[in-house]
């Protein structure tokens, strides 16, 4: 049971009715008070407690007080003797729960295989089901550690089973080139060497270098290695995601001889599922590596013409007005000269530069971007399409696309051949497959036929944009696989059953009805309050102009300076170290991280000191040597080993959830406000190594780095964080925080910039039961859509911004299809940036325009209501603003090696950027007891000195006593003075 209850939960859960009072008959005394918490225990959590120190001392209190008796006669209620045997029992018989019986929980066998242990094998995850379980066939629970001995049972039956399972499924072929593979890791260099197909485990485990045809054609090789050994493409096919990340990381986490000393199935089996996902990562960076390639190539070429051009050509300001003018002349003077007509009106240098620049725009522009991406791609790039071609394989579901699988199939059959043409007799794939601005290089016009490298190129081209929306996808892939396997199978059979857990009607006419008539008042509202709104007006200029006045600033804060001069004064150049410590004493976090191997040798004491070490490490980037250079006792190796064992991101997500649900759960709304329901979301950039395809150049903010996507509450507190590349989508960041926080907040608004957000975006926030709040850049140029046809003349106030109506037919057409994608992003069967991928504006698919037509409806609401409420401009910004204000402390915190992620391997850079996060939510946490410790001791004092002014601007992201530097002592007996004031 939950240690805080605030007093709305309390009445909620704990009030007795009048015939439960009836249940305590003529009870007194202890007997009275412990009937009572025993009863209102089991109605809560479906079992009995094992010792009183379970049941918190607040539902205690508030039990006693409504039986009108001491609480502290509850300590003098004896534990084990026959009456409290009598009284759970009674408790029982009135629930109509049984005890706990052997013999009927190992009926419980078959359906924990089939339906828990095909899913997840987690020991904590499984038992929370069965405890379900239990509760819903009313069976009480047995003692926690009966319970684990016989989970950890089954769980061992069903891997033996498994394992076997899977062996048995191995060709002999397989296991020899396995056996030789690890033989090959475990011999020196030299010898590996001497195998020209061969390649080191750090060789197979390595993310991709920097983009280029080189590190292609190593991540082709990479291929070939897992290739050769035969393993069957459907072996893991039906086991569950989770599964198989388990035994992956197990896999890895793993000396090389300490696997070869496992039995031959288990051995084999983890070796199969390591080797099958990797192909299975190794083809997605393939595509990743050539989608980037084709795109390098043109635009590559773009610059290089740019440049030559810049040096060749002075802009001409004003052509049209020349234009003009020297058609005014020419037509006023038609038998004049040149000289004596136009130049008056046009100098001669301005003429030439005016020729100048028409020649190096348009037409010509292209065709020498075209002959300088040609004379690359001849010369360098095109030794990638043949090993390309020859190991992955593409297909697509539509026919429209087939042209282009046609026209790869014609790139590999004449792969390796110096044919300047095809043969004519060939059937050469062309709609579809080259754009018609192309046509005339593709066309060799002397010739009559298709020039094989200019043709490659417009094959190329259209495969980069088919891929980006999956129209094409490959074989044996993970994130590029075949689109249908994204969405949830048993759509069909549970669709009411889905349509409930979106809260969307059934029928799509009452959808788009609620929708439209929410669409006219918005627009009515905004229409009728245009003439008392100041700080809006719609002007005509231009094809219709929106004015918004900026916000007023508010009233500075006059004294949040007096609680952080307190904080300074009682806790002075505090240890970030200590606080890291003192948040997992509170919290317990480091007992989530758990050994991906079979069993733990340390004990949790030693894990707990070496884990807190490691994530500090990792953390402010400081990095494992530095940290075990401190005086506590622990060694390079002993926090390698912890890091390689125990921390992963899995782990380190339940961390930082576990740590943001204390910190709401500690917070007291007297300081802090009432619990929200809305976060904020927005990006920063971190330099990193450049060795890797997650890592970019940023336009904006220059230099190579990537981007940190942070989910911020009101009160700065982090839910969720996600590392992404600079120039991918802060849309599929945005909704996947929403998504797959794990904590027990429940978010309804999320507010962002303009980079996250879009027609898309706004549907499946709708559909998903979000609102999407942004603040856009542009405001001036946005337009709002008429939710009917006829309505000409309605919110005469709006029209110069008024567009088109929305086509409702279109969505009601598409409306079960937008329902099942919506679907697929809740469940996480598919990656939330893989199925956004399929509704880009280069994409024709009638779900797309349907989503895009709902995103118009949805964004023209909220632009109304933007429009009309300055509350709710002023509530986006205020949320923004705590986003900056957390990205502000990254670097405080991230200090080691310049705060720039100095490692090439992409798991790495997540575990720093989720180890980042976890500290800083620690720091918050530790902020959080001590200001409403400050603001709450000595009469209330200082807490009554605030001015609302200063409860908006209060905000425990404070570092000014906190000192992350100097030597990194660490001792585990000695706490944070704290009082733990809490809610």
């Amino acid at each position: 049971m939950k240690r805080n209850w605030t007093l709305d939960e309390l009445i909620d859960q704990f009030t007795f009715l009048p015939q439960e009072l009836t249940l305590l008959g003529n009870k007194s005394g202890e007997t009275r008070i412990g009937f009572a918490v025993l009863y209102k225990f089991f109605q809560n959590e479906a079992r009995f407690p094992y010792k009183k120190t379970e049941v918190p001392k607040s539902v205690v209190e508030f039990i006693a007080k409504q039986i009108d008796i001491d609480p502290i006669l509850f300590d003098q209620y004896q534990w084990d003797n026959r009456s409290a045997t009598y009284h759970r029992k009674q408790i029982r018989e009135y629930f109509e729960f049984r005890p706990f019986e052997q013999e009927e929980l190992e009926q419980l066998i078959d359906w924990i295989q089939e339906e828990l242990l095909s899913e997840n094998i987690d020991l904590d995850w499984v038992k929370e089901q069965v405890l379900v379980k239990l509760r819903a066939i009313q069976m009480e629970p047995p003692t926690p550690d009966r319970l684990i001995r016989f989970l950890r049972s089954i769980i061992h039956q069903f891997e033996e089973k498994f394992f076997e399972s899977t062996y048995s499924q191995l060709s002999i072929m397989s296991i020899n080139r396995m056996n030789h593979l690890i033989h090959l890791w475990t011999e020196t260099n030299d010898d590996v060497v001497s195998d020209e197909e061969a390649l080191t485990f750090r060789e197979l485990i390595s993310d991709p270098g920097r983009v280029g045809v080189d590190t292609l054609m190593q991540e082709i090789q990479k291929l070939r290695s897992i290739q050769q050994l035969e393993i069957p493409l459907d072996l893991f096919k039906d086991v569950s995601p989770k599964i198989l990340k388990k035994y992956r990381q197990r896999a890895i986490s793993e000396d090389i001889r300490e696997l070869r000393r496992h039995p031959e199935p288990i051995r084999y089996t983890l070796l199969s599922i390591f080797l099958w996902c990797r192909s299975r990562e190794i083809i997605d960076n393939l595509v990743e590596l050539l989608t980037q390639i084709i795109h390098k190539i043109g635009a590559r070429a773009e610059k290089k013409v740019e440049k030559e051009m810049l040096q060749d050509l002075k802009k001409v300001n004003g052509k049209h007005a020349l234009l003009f003018r020297m058609a005014e002349k020419a037509l006023e003077y038609p038998e004049g000269i040149v000289r004596e007509v136009l130049y008056p009106v046009v100098n001669e240098q301005t003429l030439e530069d005016l020729v100048k620049e028409m020649k190096h725009s348009g037409p010509v522009f292209r065709q020498k971007v075209y002959t300088m991406m040609r004379s690359s791609y001849s010369s360098h790039y095109r030794k990638m399409v043949p090993a390309i071609l020859k190991a992955i394989e593409f297909r697509s579901n539509n026919d429209l696309h087939q042209p282009v699988i046609e026209a790869l199939e014609l790139l590999k059959k004449y792969a390796g051949t110096s044919y300047r043409f095809y043969e004519g007799t060939e059937n050469i794939p062309i709609l579809g497959v080259v754009k018609n601005a192309l046509m005339d290089t593709v066309l060799d016009k002397e010739e009559n036929r298709i020039n094989r490298i200019n043709y490659e190129i417009c094959v190329l081209q259209t495969l980069r944009d088919k891929l980006r929306c999956k129209e094409v996808w490959i074989v044996g892939a993970d994130r590029y696989r075949n689109p249908e396997e994204d969405l949830p199978s048993d759509f069909d059979t549970r669709r009411q059953e889905h349509y409930q857990a979106l809260k969307q009607p059934l029928d799509a006419e009452e959808f788009v009805n609620t929708l439209r008539k929410r669409m006219t008042k918005a627009l009515a509202q905004l229409d009728s309050g245009l003439s008392s709104n100041s700080k809006v007006k719609i002007l005509t200029k231009g094809s219709g102009w929106i004015s918004l006045s900026p916000l007023e600033p508010q009233t500075e804060p006059r004294h949040l300076s007096l609680i952080k001069n307190e904080i300074i004064k009682r806790w002075p150049m505090t240890s970030l170290l200590d606080m890291l410590k003192e948040a997992d004493l509170q919290v317990g976090f480091t007992n989530l991280f758990k050994t991906v191997g079979t069993r733990e040798t340390l004990d949790r004491e030693t894990i707990q000191k070496r884990l807190i070490l490691c994530l500090y490490g990792l953390g402010t980037n400081a990095g494992l040597k530095r940290l075990s250079a401190g005086d506590h006792g622990v060694n390079y190796k002993d926090l390698l080993y912890i890091r390689r064992k125990f921390i992963h991101k899995e782990n380190l997500r339940l961390a930082i959830s576990q740590v943001v649900n204390a910190i709401l759960q500690h917070r007291i709304q007297d300081i802090w406000g009432e619990g929200t329901t809305s976060c904020a979301s927005d990006s920063k950039k971190f330099g990193a190594w450049d060795q890797n395809l997650m890592t970019e150049w940023h336009i904006r903010y220059r230099g190579r780095g990537v981007m940190i996507y942070w989910h911020v509450e009101k009160n700065s507190t982090c839910v969720y964080s996600q590392l992404k590349s600079c120039s991918s989508s802060e849309v599929a960041a945005m909704m996947d925080g929403l998504l797959k926080h794990m904590t027990d907040m429940t978010i309804e608004k999320n507010y962002v910039d303009t980079h996250g957000q879009s027609e898309i975006a706004f549907a499946f926030c709708h559909l998903l039961n979000f609102q999407l709040m942004p603040r856009f850049k542009g405001i001036h140029k946005k337009k709002l859509y008429r939710p009917d046809i006829g309505m000409k003349d309605a919110f005469s106030n709006l029209t110069p911004i008024l567009t088109r109506p929305i086509q409702w037919e279109l969505i009601k057409q598409q409306y079960d299809q937008m329902v099942k994608y919506a679907t697929a992003l809740r469940l996480g069967t598919a990656e939330t940036e893989a199925i956004l991928k399929r509704f880009t504006k280069n994409n024709s698919h009638p779900t797309y325009r349907a989503l895009a037509e709902l995103g118009k409806a949805i964004k023209t609401i909220f632009l109304c209501e933007y429009l009309h409420s300055e509350e709710i401009r002023r509530e986006i910004q205020e949320g923004l603003n705590v986003v900056e204000n957390w990205n502000s402390a990254n670097s405080f915190i991230f200090y080691g090696k310049g705060g720039e992620i100095q490692t090439n391997q992409l798991e790495d850079q997540e575990i720093a950027v989720l180890s980042l996060h976890l500290l800083q939510n620690s720091l918050v946490l530790i902020n959080t007891l001590m200001i409403q410790e400050v603001l709450l001791e000595n009469n209330k004092q200082l807490l009554q000195k605030l001015e609302p002014e200063d409860y908006r601007a209060l905000t425990p992201l404070i570092y000014s006593h906190v000192n992350p530097y100097g030597t990194f002592q660490l001792n585990m007996n000695q706490r944070l003075p704290l009082r733990n004031i809490t809610a």
